[in-house]
């Protein structure tokens, strides 16, 4: 079933609980750096996460506990620069926020301070909840993340899906209770069965974002360079691509190669 859209000129976290309270599913995907993310806020994605995921992505990284807080002030400056329209998300990288909470809020100052990002996302529950708390206090809007959380990946020792079991769903669910409470404006929820993020969804008035927590929230988040194709040896179930931009790119570089060493390339309408 479709919903009114309002049309908005500037996405707030405001704009986010408004679209959640009128039935309107929120739109967002990551990007890294400027000429990605002028596209994708140009086509009127309403977030735009600048995730730690970049360590994966763009610095080839098993995990995203590589990526420093200079590296995602870095990477979300690069963002910000390009965007009219969508809430840009900071991922606090691991490590700079988990252990003490004068750390967090000095974390959360730098990138909103350096980047211009427009609010921080974190993960955990109550175990962070002093961290959240500080950062909140100092007017930084925060974003929380359960269920599949990649930061804690050598403790759980597997990316399979989160809260199967009864007593891990019902800490869940605390935990984003919990979150609402502290003043987080939204949650994502990471790979968790579908049912469970519909309940924690119906029961909370803040949005939750989910990727691979099926439909019944009240928004998705991909990686955009999984969605684009352009990745090809990650494929997860909840993962659709709208494009095979990894086959398009290996022949349009090869035929630049076969070009350049046919001497094709430039023809005389491209040279001075």
């Amino acid at each position: 079933m479709s919903v009114a859209q309002k049309q908005y000129k500037r996405i707030t976290v405001k704009s986010l609980t408004e679209m959640k309270s009128r039935g309107e599913k929120i739109s967002m995907l990551t990007a890294y750096d400027y000429t990605m993310a002028k596209i994708v806020d140009g086509a009127g994605i309403d977030v735009i996460l600048v995730g730690d995921s970049a360590s994966n992505v763009m610095a080839g990284h098993e995990t995203t506990l590589p990526i420093t807080l200079d590296q995602m002030i870095y990477h979300a400056s690069s963002v910000v620069r390009a965007i009219d329209r969508a809430l840009v998300v900071v991922d606090l990288p691991f490590g700079s926020y988990q252990s003490d909470p004068k750390e967090a809020l000095r974390s959360a100052i730098r990138i909103m301070k350096e980047s211009g990002g427009h609010a921080v996302k974190l993960e955990g529950g109550k175990e962070v909840k002093e961290s959240i708390k500080r950062i909140l206090h100092a007017g930084i809007p925060v974003m929380g993340h359960l269920g599949l959380t990649p930061q804690s990946i050598y403790k759980f020792g597997t990316y399979t899906v989160r809260a199967k079991e009864e007593e891990e769903a019902a800490k869940l669910k605390e935990d984003a209770l919990m979150l609402e409470r502290a003043g987080c404006f939204g949650i994502v929820l990471e790979k968790v069965p579908a049912k469970l993020a519909e309940e924690v969804a119906k029961s909370l008035t803040i949005p939750i974002i989910g990727i691979g927590a099926g439909g019944g929230v009240d928004g998705q988040v991909l990686v955009t360079h999984d969605m684009l194709g352009m990745t090809h040896e990650f494929n997860p179930r909840f993962l659709r691509r709208y494009l095979d931009m990894y086959s398009e790119m290996t022949n349009a570089f090869e035929q630049y190669a076969k070009d350049v060493k046919a001497q094709d390339f430039p023809n005389e309408s491209e040279q001075y």
